[in-house]
């Protein structure tokens, strides 16, 4: 991976979004979504198809995300503005539909992950503090989400601060008290080699990869905030190759302390895996503590979401591919209001639904596609150049990404195959009426101008008879 060298600095673009994300704190963004909740349940969900070897997966997973994320680092400072992956396709492809139907499936994927995500702030974890009808305090909570997104990024990005050292906060505590534990002659650490038996090893672990995958995924979502980054050149691939690292790493050593302190049939078991961790390792922490941090690690990631629906609908909005008024920004805070408020009720009404099983298999579907097509993108826009310096991955990246995306899918359901075609047919239907639409709009300015200049041309016509 090299940097390109066609200028030595990038130019400040103008822009109607305020920058104000510096290295760090796009370091924290990253690596707070990209940690999120799933990280709390999902060994127990790995266990089952692995056993011990926790790791093994963990690791598949975070080669493979390197993969894509490689794409994604070229092609955002490449072209650092709000979008993402439409934007990207778009320049790719040249197809509005296309760009639409990317554009679609990243906003899908993140509203119905927020809105899942408040269904889960609302349920169990919440109710060992206060009890309240679950689908209030999931509305609820998605308007104080909200109102911190609308209050301006560098202020939800300072919150993100916080609520990711907490989360990270818990990961440690699962792989202190297991290294306490086995340094006292507890535990088995033989454990953490042992597969299922009669499961293939190779093969067991590509199908926990797939789960694995997802406690990965959100590092797409700081595409869309590359318009508000300072000096992307310099600072979005550090930053993006920093987080997904510093997280595979906690991964790799919480698959390692799981594995080593609970059987793979009671981690399997478990609910709350690490909690039962703990739990086993004798530290004598109280359970609400890990309620606690499973709060935090939830708000954190619905928060980092609805900063990624709301900027892509206002990149989208920009590039013509949504109504011009997701575009509205509020004066002062610089933040896409219109963009914030639309992409929260859309979440609103999904958490009123209740049911979200399905469409929570669905999302990883749809990030996979939007993955193939920044992959293919990359490769495509090669031919492109822009004046200032950008990163530049190796040519056989984006070619092991698409492959690596393909694999994935091939381990998806019929049933989630289905919900993301209804999902994309969906998707193709507004983009028509918004084409339509638009098509309109202009026609209907074309009539306007072309009567203006006809009175403008017979008043010309009398001025110059009356002289």
């Amino acid at each position: 991976m090299t940097e390109s060298r066609l200028a030595t600095a990038f130019p400040a673009a103008p822009s109607k979004l305020a920058r104000a994300i510096t290295g760090p704190l796009l370091f924290l963004f990253i690596l707070g979504d990209v940690l999120g909740a799933g990280v709390y349940a999902l060994t127990g969900v790995l266990a089952q198809d692995v056993g011990g070897a926790l790791w093994a997966p963990m690791l598949l997973a975070l080669l493979l995300a390197l993969l894509t994320a490689g794409s994604y680092a070229e092609l955002v400072t490449k072209y650092p503005r709000a979008g993402g992956a439409a934007v990207f396709a778009q320049r790719a492809f040249r197809s509005p539909l296309v760009s639409f139907l990317i554009g679609f499936c990243m906003l899908a994927a993140g509203v119905t992950s927020a809105a899942g995500l408040s269904l889960a702030f609302a349920g169990d974890y919440l109710a060992t503090f206060v009890e309240i009808p679950p689908a209030l305090a999931a509305v609820l909570f998605l308007a104080v989400v909200a109102a911190l997104n609308a209050r301006g990024i560098r202020e939800s990005l300072r919150a993100n601060v916080v609520m990711t050292v907490i989360e990270l906060t818990g990961l440690v505590i699962v792989v202190v008290v297991a290294a306490m534990l086995l340094g006292g002659g507890g535990g088995d650490l033989a454990r953490v080699g042992e597969f299922p038996a009669g499961a293939n090893p190779a093969l067991a672990t590509l199908a926990a990869a797939i789960v694995a995958y997802y406690s990965f995924v959100g590092f797409e979502v700081s595409a869309n905030v590359a318009e508000e980054v300072r000096d992307p050149a310099r600072i979005y691939p550090r930053a993006l190759f920093g987080a997904l690292i510093t997280a595979g790493v906690m991964y790799l050593l919480v698959g390692l302390a799981a594995g080593a302190v609970l059987p793979a049939d009671e981690l399997a078991e478990s609910s709350g895996p690490l909690l039962a961790v703990v739990e086993a390792s004798g530290a004598g922490i109280p359970p609400w503590i890990f309620s606690l941090i499973a709060l935090v690690a939830v708000a954190n990631g619905a928060l980092l979401t609805m900063i990624m629906a709301s900027r892509l609908t206002f990149g989208m909005s920009e590039q013509g591919l949504l109504p011009a008024a997701l575009g509205r920004v509020l004066p002062k805070r610089r933040t896409p209001w219109v963009a914030i408020l639309a992409t929260t009720l859309v979440a609103m009404i999904l958490t009123l639904i209740g049911d979200l099983a399905l469409l929570a298999e669905t999302v990883v579907l749809l990030l996979l596609v939007v993955f193939i097509s920044t992959n293919v993108a990359v490769l495509v826009l090669r031919k492109d150049r822009v004046e200032h310096r950008h990163f530049t991955v190796w040519r056989v990246i984006p070619v092991l990404g698409v492959l690596s995306c393909l694999l994935l899918l091939s381990q998806q359901s019929l049933r989630v195959w289905i919900s993301g075609a209804v999902l994309l047919a969906i998707g193709a239907v507004l983009h028509l009426v918004a084409r339509r639409t638009s098509g309109r709009s202009s026609a209907s300015t074309e009539d306007a101008t072309s009567e203006a200049a006809s009175t403008d041309a017979a008043t010309g016509s009398e001025g110059t008879e009356g002289h």
